[in-house]
């Protein structure tokens, strides 16, 4: 089957825009430090539950000086209602301590030196770079996978770096932070994983995994 084309590609993208016109990132941040160690949180678990843990881990730690001499049993204890906690928190901790070691206490603006950072990848240094300091990306997650994918942006089998590919080769550069928060809205309140609300999508007519899906229904 072929891919969708730039052009609607694009369509897709206004289309979904319609339906989340203020899309931007849902974790809270003040800073690019808070940022940076809320989507660290961020993997394998909700923008929802990373927000319910934050304030008290910020108010604790606002600075990497403070987050880096913690105890990690005390971070834990903060940030233990989300997944993977252990980890994270020695994560974050060594991150922290990595930014005054190398980065003067500032987070980083590029990829290879955020990627640098412990429990950071491609992805998160992607959010970051857009949503801290306007440099253009995009965050390919779970929503923004299956949403490419389902409308034949990229592949089947393509890999998160493929689907971030492209995605890139469709938009334009400045939208790809835009793009991205649009992309993962969609994915996450209405072309949902288990049930996408294929019958009342304004993207039908686009999407061959939802067209396939409703004659599957009307089969049914």
């Amino acid at each position: 089957m072929p891919l969708l084309s730039k052009v609607k590609t694009m369509q897709a993208l206004h289309l979904m825009s319609e339906m989340f016109p203020d899309a931007k990132g849902e974790l809270n941040a003040k800073n690019p430090f808070e940022l940076l160690i809320a989507v660290t949180l961020s993997a394998q678990t909700t923008d929802v539950a990373v927000n319910k843990v934050t304030p008290a881990l910020f108010k604790a730690y606002p600075t990497p000086e403070k987050l880096a001499m913690a105890q990690t049993d005390d971070i834990i204890e903060l940030i233990k209602t989300i997944g993977l906690y252990r980890n994270k928190a020695k994560n974050i901790k060594a991150a922290a301590q990595m930014l005054l070691d190398e980065f003067e206490g500032q987070v980083p603006k590029t990829h290879e030196e955020l990627e640098m950072l412990p429990g950071v990848g491609r992805k998160t240094a992607n959010v970051v770079l857009g949503d801290a300091f306007g440099i253009p990306g995009i965050a390919v997650d779970t929503h923004v996978q299956r949403v490419s994918k389902r409308l034949r942006i990229a592949k089947l089998d393509a890999s998160v770096k493929e689907v971030e590919l492209a995605l890139m080769k469709r938009v334009p550069e400045e939208l790809w932070v835009k793009a991205h928060h649009t992309i993962i809205l969609f994915g996450r309140y209405h072309c949902t994983a288990r049930k996408p609300k294929c019958e009342e999508c304004p993207l039908l007519e686009l999407c061959a995994d939802g067209k396939q899906r409703m004659k599957e229904k009307k089969k049914a």
